[in-house]
Order: structure tokens, then sequence, then C-alpha cells
């Protein structure tokens, strides 16, 4: 059977695992209940009444969180023509060919990987090796552009990828940091509900939203009620 440290176990016996709270009191919560001794991620999931069986259904793309993630992103960028704008945006690594040889040789130190149309031929061979972490370059993300900089700058910036995991209709976001004012959390949170009722997939009927847990990097989920989602100014100054 499986076990928990006594810090999770500790977290579990201070709240109601199934009560419904609404977003400023699940912050509020998680936030007390963050005791790690490194600042610990909080993570938003939320599981959508999609099929993702079905292409239609399949939700993925980015969204600019307005506080940042909390960390800065490593970002490679396959380009050739651009290189300089790359590098000049704040690129951590930057090349064409050189740089396709370097990741088929095992480098990938680097959270974002952005590529221009023209390379796009020879970063597709990478899908191997790209495709399974999460990293390949996609149009729907806008890691696949003639901007790079731009694409540079917005994923330093906090730009997180989302995309729902095939099996359940689940996306998984980081929406800062446990040492986060309230504030910055909730302003991210709203962020990502309005990109995901954006991206609602017209095929997709009957309630959208099923379920929203916060969590953070070692501690327990907490319940958010579904129907409650919308954030106001007031709830934000709360």
């Amino acid at each position: 059977m499986p076990t928990h440290g006594k810090r999770l176990t500790d977290a579990v016996k201070r709240f109601d695992r199934q009560q419904l709270h609404g977003p400023g009191e699940a912050v509020d919560l998680i936030k007390s209940l963050a005791s790690a001794k490194f600042d610990e991620t909080i993570e938003m999931s939320v599981r959508l009444g999609i099929d993702p069986r079905k292409d239609d259904q399949r939700i993925r793309g980015t969204v600019a969180l307005p506080a940042g993630t909390g960390k800065t992103a490593r970002v490679a960028v396959f380009a050739a023509g651009a290189a300089t704008e790359a590098r000049e945006a704040g690129a951590d690594v930057v090349g064409a060919d050189d740089l396709v040889q370097r990741v088929q040789g095992g480098f990938l130190d680097f959270d974002v990987a952005i590529a221009t149309p023209d390379l796009m031929a020879q970063v597709g061979r990478l899908g191997r090796v790209l495709g399974p972490r999460g990293l390949m370059p996609n149009p729907k993300t806008g890691t696949v552009t003639a901007e790079v900089g731009k694409a540079v700058r917005e994923f330093k910036g906090g730009r997180v990828e989302y995309r729902d995991d095939r099996k359940g209709g689940n996306v998984q976001v980081p929406i800062g940091k446990a040492s986060f004012g309230r504030r910055q959390l909730l302003e991210n949170f709203r962020a990502v509900i309005d990109e995901l009722m954006r991206a609602k997939p017209a095929a997709a009927k009957g309630r959208y939203v099923l379920a929203v847990t916060l969590s953070s990097s070692q501690g327990p989920g907490v319940r958010v009620d579904p129907t409650r989602l919308r954030l106001t100014e007031e709830d934000l100054a709360a």
C-alpha cells in the first residue's frame, strides 16, 4: 500500500477534502498548507467535459499568466536567419542544424522549444525525442513562428502551454508559487479559466468544466466549486 509523508498526512487532517471552495478560499487554504522547505509550485488541475478520443474535442494552446510562473523558462530556438533576434530577446540557446544535432545527441536542457517555419523539416526529425517530453514546436502553441523574438519574450515572461491528457479530459497548468500573493495567484487562476473557456470545442456538449483542484508540489488537492469560477475585481481585492 502507498504511504504518505508526515507533512502530507498532517495537511490532509487540517481540512475537509470533499468540501468545495470558492477560488479565493482555495488559494488561501493551499498557501497555508504549503509547508515544504522550498517554494512549492501551485498547480491547477481542471477536468473538462470533452472526449479527448475525438480530434474535434481535443484542446491545446498557451496562456499568458499575468503574474508569471515564478520561474524563468529556459528557451531553445531553432532558427537561422532570425538567430540574432532570438538571442537579443533572451533565448538561452540558439542554433539551426547544429542545435538539431545537439538535441539528437541528448541535449535537453530547456523548458520551451521554438522554431521558425523554415527549420521545421529538420526539427521534425526530433519528434521522438521532443514529443514525449511535450517540447515539440507546434503552430497551435505559438512555438512555430517567424516572430521568434516576440515568442521568446512571451515564454520568458510567463506564457505556459496547456493540453488535455488524452485520457480523461484533464488539463494541468502551473499558476505560480506558494510565495506569490493571493491576488497574483487569483489573477493567474482567472487567466487560465478564461483561456479554457475561450478554447471550448464546438463539439463538446453538456457541462464543460466538471472539476477544478488546486494543489502545491507536496500538498493535498483542494477542490474548487466549478460553479463559482468567475472572479470579479472585488474577489481579487478581498
